[in-house]
């Protein structure tokens, strides 16, 4: 039995999908005074079909009568809106995937390494991708995923204490001049609230460590109704149960009344999470198969306790602890706090907690596959455009991957991507326009070398006086 059934119309067919979906966002690249339609349909095409280097150089090279030019202008100074282009496409993401009892939200962040110092929000700060404090960009990412699949639908660039007071530095950059100083929470709750607030349909949300660990993000959460799933490190408190609390009585005729409240005396102070784990018995843990994985399914040990969350050791919230611990080998104990209901189901809080695995899925597939950590602006413009374009490319790679499985059921994104790089329409040359085009191509290495020669001139100058 043929496990592909496409047909010749199926592929020849790729670009008029291709034109059907450009078609239906062209009011959004609309100006006052034009249209950015062309050059979007042109910069999106290039994300979707370029093999290696994606940026403009080799967009222009490619894609059919596109002009370096427009495109640039495009993405770095066009006035269009990409929060309006973001609201629609969070809004087709949900009608595509949305799921009110099972879909997520899913925060998350992403270093770019960068050399120098002025494109936008760059500094040395922590780079998960490389593993270490250095030179880059971090952009905070949420995505939305239900059981099957996931797409990312809003993105927000960090941007450093430094960088905020850097009033040269952010004028050169055209940052906004509202734009204050939020830590990576408070830009991820910024948008988790956007969302929430437009009405679409999410069952909770997930997040990492560095948001778990964050008391204020998940009452504000709680205080909204929003249900999350919220990893925590391994020693963070917890009481087992609730302690007793009171404010003591002040001692003797002087000083200040107390106001601070404390355990009352005899009360048990709150323990590790994972000391509590190794007070977990065999009876406490069930295994449970939750998500099917390239290699099978992902089979692992849960526990779930209520417990209350300590926050300067007194009792914060009543939550779920949720506790996961690998099979058959000495991996650590993941554990996580949740605001679900009392009577949420063991295998539902299992669920929940690994569904975190997909936004890491779904950066890594906009970078591989539309060119998220490739581009070459330096300023906020245009690195707010490059994320709503790449957004865009991962939602049409998602949309035609989930037309094509019926004839294709193990199709993946990489697979469609593929298709794309052979059925979309390519760049032909005549003899003379390849002869043009190695011309530019050289202007610009030698350009790059007269300006590596110049810095390195005033470096060996600095060295010397």
């Amino acid at each position: 039995m043929n496990l592909v059934t496409l047909s010749d119309e199926d592929l020849l067919a790729v670009y008029e999908c291709f034109v059907d979906f450009h078609q239906e966002y062209t009011s959004l690249f609309a100006t006052q005074t034009n249209s950015a339609a062309k050059p979007a349909k042109d910069y999106l095409q290039g994300q979707l079909f370029t093999k290696q280097q994606m940026n403009l150089t080799q967009y222009c090279r490619e894609v059919p009568d596109s002009e370096y030019e427009a495109m640039q202008h495009f993405i770095t100074d066009s006035p269009w809106s990409d929060a309006k282009l973001v609201n629609q496409l969070r809004a087709d993401v949900c009608h595509l995937l949305g799921d009110s009892p099972d879909g997520a939200l899913i925060l998350d962040e992403s270093g770019i390494p960068k050399q120098g110092k002025m494109s936008v929000g760059v500094g040395r700060q922590y780079c998960g991708r490389l593993g270490k404090v250095d030179n880059c960009q971090v952009g905070v990412y949420l995505a939305y995923a239900n059981s099957h699949h996931t797409s990312l639908v809003d993105y927000r660039l960090y941007l450093p204490q430094s960088w905020v007071a850097d009033t040269s530095r952010r004028t050169k950059c055209g940052v906004p001049q509202e734009i204050e100083f939020q830590t990576k929470a408070q830009l991820g709750l910024e948008m988790i609230r956007s969302f929430s607030a437009a009405g679409l349909p999410f069952g909770w949300v997930s997040m990492d460590c560095h948001y778990g660990e964050q008391p204020w993000l998940l009452k504000q959460l709680s205080d909204a109704d929003i249900c999350y799933m919220a990893d925590v490190p391994c020693d963070t408190r917890i009481f087992a149960n609730r302690p007793k609390t009171q404010v003591p009585k002040r001692k003797g005729n002087r000083g200040r009344y107390p106001t601070r409240e404390r355990l009352v005396t005899g009360e048990l102070s709150p323990v590790e999470v994972h000391h509590f784990a190794h007070c977990l018995s065999g009876p406490d843990w069930t295994r449970l198969s939750v998500r099917e994985t390239e290699r099978g399914w992902l089979i692992a040990d849960f526990a779930a306790k209520r417990v209350w969350h300590s926050v300067d050791n007194l009792p914060f919230q009543e939550v779920w602890l949720v506790l996961r611990r690998p099979v058959g080998e000495n991996g650590a104990i993941r554990f996580s706090f949740s605001n679900a209901p009392e009577e949420t189901s063991l295998a539902r809080l299992a669920t929940m907690q690994c569904r975190r695995y997909w936004v890491e899925r779904a950066l890594e597939d906009a970078k591989g596959q539309a060119g998220l950590d490739q581009y070459q602006v330096r300023g906020w413009k245009g690195w707010h455009h490059h994320m709503a374009m790449t957004l865009l490319a991962m939602l049409f790679l998602l949309q035609l991957t989930i037309q094509f499985r019926e004839k294709a059921p193990l199709l993946t994104l990489q697979d469609t991507r593929e298709i794309l790089e052979e059925f979309l329409p390519r760049k032909s040359y005549s003899p003379q326009e390849f002869i043009e085009l190695l011309e530019q191509k050289h202007q610009a290495r030698l350009s790059a070398r007269r300006s590596h020669a110049k810095k390195q001139k005033r470096r060996l100058y600095h060295m010397k006086t």
